[in-house]
């Protein structure tokens, strides 16, 4: 899957985190419950296979993202630097090289994003269902 792909995949995420956390506040508790689980099991199931790129990335030393979640800021000041370094490049080996690499950057920030934001909407739905709670024993 192409890092445009990825980045159309990340919209469409959004969108629906987005319909879903709208939505949650109608929903009764039974599907509110439901809802925080299937959040919950996908936001875990992007997690499993963010560790498993990770992983590989780091088997294949193929850019340094395997240190992404303890270097984000390292990993981030390396790409900007990349990009000013690729304007003074001109040997075309070097830079196909470049942006292979490139590419291969932006495909995994957009999976990183992508799980993200399923953990963000997992963590909002679930803090609703525990605002839910609280309401009703408040009642009772």
């Amino acid at each position: 899957m192409s890092a445009h792909d990825e980045f159309q995949q990340l919209s469409d995420r959004v969108t629906k985190a987005e319909e879903n956390v709208k939505t949650a506040s109608a929903q009764n508790m039974d599907d509110l419950r439901k809802r925080v689980q299937e959040a919950g099991d996908a936001a875990q199931r992007r997690a499993t296979g963010l560790k498993t790129r990770t992983a590989n990335a780091r088997q294949k030393a193929s850019d340094g993202w395997s240190d992404v979640q303890d270097r984000w800021s390292g990993h981030v000041a390396a790409i900007r630097t990349a990009v000013g370094d690729r304007k003074d490049q001109h040997d075309s080996e070097h830079a196909e090289h470049h942006a292979e690499k490139a590419e291969r950057n932006a495909e995994d920030t957009v999976a990183f994003a992508l799980a993200a934001i399923e953990e963000s909407e997992y963590a909002v739905l679930d803090a609703t269902l525990a605002r839910a709670e609280a309401d009703q024993a408040a009642v009772a």
